[in-house]
């Protein structure tokens, strides 16, 4: 990978990420949940997609930055995956 392209990706990535801790600071969310409310808070500008919001998640759990646990939804009969900020993630804000 050019040099160029990989320092975008990682402006991008890094973009993603802070997007999404911002988005937990209003409290725990499912990553649909999270996706959707990235989208409208830029407008549609970004549109989420599996492939890198689910990607970043994992990356974002594995530092310690959120955490997750399975739970019901409250309207629905199944259980999602649910994200929280922790306090060192909230650090990174």
């Amino acid at each position: 990978m050019a040099k160029h392209t990989r320092q975008r990706a990682n402006v991008l990535q890094g973009t993603l990420d802070m997007l999404i801790l911002r988005t937990l600071l209003y409290g725990p969310a499912h990553g649909h949940e999270i996706g959707k409310h990235i989208q409208r808070t830029t407008n549609d500008f970004l549109q989420m997609q599996h492939g890198s919001l689910y990607p970043a998640l994992h990356r974002l759990e594995r530092r310690g930055w959120v955490t997750s646990k399975w739970g019901m939804a409250p309207d629905r009969n199944r259980e999602f995956k649910y994200y929280r900020l922790t306090e060192k993630g909230r650090k990174q804000l």
